[in-house]
């Protein structure tokens, strides 16, 4: 019996999901990231200093330690964080830093706050097809510097 080459196998659509999830886009990841409604505030935290889970939960009021360690999971996977641990033996100390990566995608999030509050004090309107305001430099108006 011959297959068609459009049929694959279910291990073969696993493997083919397991390597999308494994590789996703800049894209997905904020997306993914900023849908979390702890996952910013994480990395504010992170940011900041603020490195051990129990300075995090103590910082985030409302949060479990079970959606912490999810989220932190979902970001160490993404490559935004690292879990750093410390001591062999009991009792052990972890800690969670950006990585570059991290620092990197930190900076997309900081941009949209910048767009959300140009949006917010009316810089931009919905569906709103002016540019905003901005001053020419020197060179692009032509003016030579001096």
């Amino acid at each position: 019996m011959v297959t068609s080459p459009r049929r694959r196998s279910a291990a073969a659509r696993r493997g083919t999901q397991e390597e999308q999830r494994t590789n996703p886009s800049v894209a997905e990841m904020v997306e993914s990231v900023i849908g979390c409604k702890w996952s910013v505030r994480l990395l504010d935290l992170l940011a900041a200093g603020v490195h051990r889970p129990s300075a995090l939960l103590r910082r985030c009021p409302g949060l479990s330690a079970k959606v912490l360690n999810e989220r932190l999971r979902k970001m160490m996977r993404f490559g935004i964080v690292e879990r750093v641990v410390r001591g062999d033996k009991p009792p052990i100390e972890v800690e969670y830093h950006l990585t570059p990566f991290g620092r990197a995608f930190l900076r997309i999030i900081e941009e949209i706050r910048r767009l959300q509050e140009a949006f917010d004090k009316g810089e931009f309107a919905p569906g709103d097809k002016s540019r905003p305001k901005r001053r020419r430099s020197s060179v692009l108006s032509g003016d030579s510097p001096q």
